[in-house]
């Protein structure tokens, strides 16, 4: 009777190995958790949750559903913090923020690599102090504002205005005067002259919108610093890459896709940024912001001489010698720097 007992249970396991694993296949839907910032840099973030690109693509490669969430953070730290504990899957941000968890996880599971670049746009450092004329004159901010500290792309705006003014090792002499806080709180403090607020390194939308007030000025720009750079990127972990091809592949599709959507039509992918970020700016005013000295593309630009800055001073431990390094090989085949 045992002997027999046994049999059936022995058989019934592998029925149900068979049939469960089946049942809970078909019920799992593959997720797509994004993380991106508060500035306008991340456009096609917008258009892909709007338009729902990466379930089109997704669909057309065989994936049926997949859930995708849109999720919003201030700063670089927080969004690396969820990617590299697996509670983000693709995230928005700086070509700087990306390369520091790069270079800390390089060949692990949790190494970070772009997708594709997202846009080539100015930012600039603004005052509302009369005393700051130029670049020369940044000594005199007694705060700025940057999303995070040492790693997004203004505070290493900072870094290398001192660089310029001062040589390569006074890197960090205005790093104490940098603070935490988010673009629209920074351009809220600038205009109503808060607390030790003079200088904000803005960016778009709240440069153009700061500098509606006649009190506000724009002293120096990035592109003086650098020349045309890539200012976003999207990207993820090996991990997400390897464990879901197919899955990886129509993120990429949708992200080439939403970047043609928002070359063709600015304006649709600003009023989906307006009704995403609560924002109270008109569509034209957006939708200039996005066009001035902008190009919204897959292909990144002068991101290797930014690296090569960040390894210099030693926030990078790891020097890459392409751009191809913090990349992964699906993007191989563009143009890039």
């Amino acid at each position: 009777m045992r002997r027999t007992v046994a049999a059936l249970l022995a058989a019934l396991s592998m029925t149900c190995a068979g049939t469960c694993a089946g049942v809970t296949a078909r019920a799992e839907v593959p997720e797509v958790r994004i993380a991106r910032q508060f500035s306008m840099g991340y456009l096609q973030f917008n258009v892909i949750d709007h338009e729902k690109l990466i379930q089109k693509h997704a669909a057309a490669l065989g994936i049926p559903d997949v859930k995708v969430s849109l999720l919003r953070f201030n700063g670089p730290s927080v969004m690396n913090d969820g990617l590299l504990s697996d509670t983000v899957d693709l995230v928005g941000g700086s070509p700087n923020g990306m390369f520091s968890l790069w270079a800390k996880a390089r060949n692990t599971p949790q190494e970070v690599r772009a997708i594709t670049a997202l846009v080539t746009l100015p930012f600039a450092l603004t005052t509302n102090d009369p005393e700051v004329k130029s670049l020369a004159d940044i000594g005199k901010c007694k705060k700025i504002p940057v999303p995070s500290l040492k790693v997004s792309s203004p505070a290493v705006f900072v870094q290398l205005a001192a660089a310029k003014l001062y040589g390569i090792k006074e890197f960090a002499r205005f790093d104490p005067a940098t603070v935490v806080m988010s673009p629209a709180d920074a351009t809220i403090a600038l205009l109503t002259g808060s607390g030790d607020i003079n200088c904000v390194v803005a960016l778009p939308p709240y440069l153009q919108q700061q500098l509606q007030d006649p009190k506000i000025r724009a002293v120096a720009s990035s592109f003086e610093l650098t020349g045309p750079t890539t200012y976003t990127v999207a990207y993820t972990t090996r991990k997400f890459h390897d464990r879901n091809p197919k899955l990886f592949q129509a993120v990429f599709d949708a992200l080439t896709e939403a970047t043609d959507r928002v070359r063709a039509d600015i304006r649709t992918a600003s009023r989906y940024w307006i009704e995403d970020s609560d924002s109270k700016l008109s569509v034209d005013f957006v939708a200039d912001a996005g066009t001035k000295n902008t190009e919204w593309t897959t292909v990144p630009m002068n991101t290797l001489k930014q690296a090569e800055f960040m390894a210099e001073i030693g926030t990078l431990k790891v020097k890459p010698t392409s751009w191809k390094d913090y990349f992964f090989p699906e993007a191989y085949g563009l143009p890039g720097s």
